[in-house]
């Protein structure tokens, strides 16, 4: 090979190397469209405490907000109305993925989109859903991760029982609409028996009904209320509210309704969803598709007490709950 020749090759050889190199380059340095669709009220306090988590979290991991990265935001609180219009809103901008929060703020952004990838967080039941098509293989353009299995559900009533064990009648908030709603009424069922409990239903639909339901429900003794996942997040200020004034030991599914009163709760954490979702979507912007990518279950759950609430009704918590508890508001 003369020298001329060879000179030209590796010339061209380097030339193909630095292209890819380059195209790389551009497409790191390209500032990156997250959406974002929530289920809460954007002046909710538990929705600053979750989009300030993803925001740290992406951060963290080389993702600056007004630098090479842009969050465009949509809350819903509560519409149903507004989660499509919203879902309709992020899709037409194409992002490079959109993060949704809540069971029902799924379904309308995949019907908006096929090929953005979706990453779910605060969801009950993602197969039975039909958002994936299984935990380990989701397929299509979604992932995410789950809040806990319908079982959870029982322990509720266990707890109640634990903390009043006074309680013969409980009432359980739910959202009749929403097939979760339903099935966590269906597990605290299976367990009401062997703990001598009388079960009724309140419907969160609507918050003026609900409030009538609290209060005739409060007029029998050795009550107890239970506050569902799905639905009653949005009225939980109603219900912490009504419980205090009419004396009634209430259990919730997470630790933000203890925190803003209420008298104990167990369940996933809420925040740290968001911290992992922000883990997927930076993998998602790095090149990796939500099909590869499991769908994910919690990897903790919080009983948080709180004393103040209980002092205030007059009940003494068993020490031995106490001792179990990840955190006691006093």
């Amino acid at each position: 090979m003369q020298r001329r020749d060879f000179i030209t090759l590796i010339g061209g050889a380097a030339a193909m190397v630095a292209r890819p190199v380059a195209t790389r380059a551009q497409q790191a340095d390209r500032l990156r469209l997250v959406g974002s669709l929530n289920i809460l009220a954007e002046d909710d306090p538990e929705s600053r405490l979750r989009i300030a988590a993803f925001q740290q979290s992406l951060q963290e991991l080389g993702w600056t907000e007004g630098g090479n990265v842009r969050i465009e935001a949509r809350w819903a609180g509560g519409d149903d109305s507004l989660v499509r219009k919203h879902a309709a809103e992020l899709a037409a901008l194409a992002p490079d993925v959109i993060l949704t929060s809540g069971s029902v703020t799924v379904r309308p952004v995949q019907q908006a989109t096929r090929t953005v990838p979706i990453v779910f967080v605060q969801v009950v039941d993602p197969v039975g859903s039909g958002h994936v098509d299984s935990l380990s293989r989701p397929g299509g353009n979604t992932t995410g991760f789950t809040l806990f299995e319908y079982s959870l559900s029982g322990k509720w009533l266990e707890l109640l029982k634990e903390i009043a064990p006074h309680v013969r009648r409980a009432a359980v908030i739910r959202d009749p609409t929403r097939g979760s709603g339903i099935a966590q009424f269906a597990a605290i069922q299976t367990v009401a028996p062997s703990l001598g409990v009388e079960l009724s239903t309140i419907n969160a639909l609507d918050v003026h009904d609900m409030e009538r339901g609290i209060t005739a429900f409060a007029h029998s003794a050795n009550s107890g209320l239970i506050v569902t996942s799905g639905g009653t997040g949005f009225h939980r200020n109603v219900i912490i509210r009504l419980a205090a004034q009419l004396r009634l030991p209430s259990v919730y599914p997470y630790r933000y309704y203890a925190n803003e009163g209420g008298l104990a709760a167990y369940g996933p954490n809420t925040i740290d969803q968001y911290r992992r979702a922000a883990r997927y979507i930076d993998r998602i912007l790095k090149g990796e598709k939500p099909a590869d990518l499991p769908v994910q279950a919690p990897t903790k759950y919080e009983l948080v007490i709180n004393l103040k609430t209980a002092k205030a009704l007059g009940m003494i918590v068993p020490s031995a709950l106490l001792a179990r508890a990840d955190e006691v508001i006093e």
